[in-house]
């Protein structure tokens, strides 16, 4: 989920003495706290589970462009060819 710029951006010190409460926030929110030093932009602190989900969506869209790279190539497979290979891993 995309962070609130008015609401989620705080400065470190402030994280440090509330930092169990903000990440209870964060959790309820799913959304990331963005954490400034100094008046600038330092670090950002997210959910484990938008985490996660956010690697995933990253590897599909990796695969998918891996795979379109590979068709642009000419490495493609019949229809035919991929039920048989399936089959053949499916029932040795």
């Amino acid at each position: 989920m995309k962070a609130k710029l008015t609401e989620d951006i705080i400065p470190v010190t402030d994280f440090r003495t509330n930092a169990a409460e903000l990440l209870e926030k964060i959790k309820k929110t799913r959304r990331p706290l963005i954490l400034t030093q100094r008046g600038r932009s330092a670090a950002v602190v997210e959910d484990m589970r938008e985490y996660e989900d956010r690697l995933e969506r990253l590897e599909l869209l990796e695969a998918i462009v891996r795979g379109l790279q590979a068709a642009e190539r000419g490495e493609v497979v019949s229809h035919e060819d991929a039920m048989r290979r399936l089959d053949s891993l499916l029932n040795g």
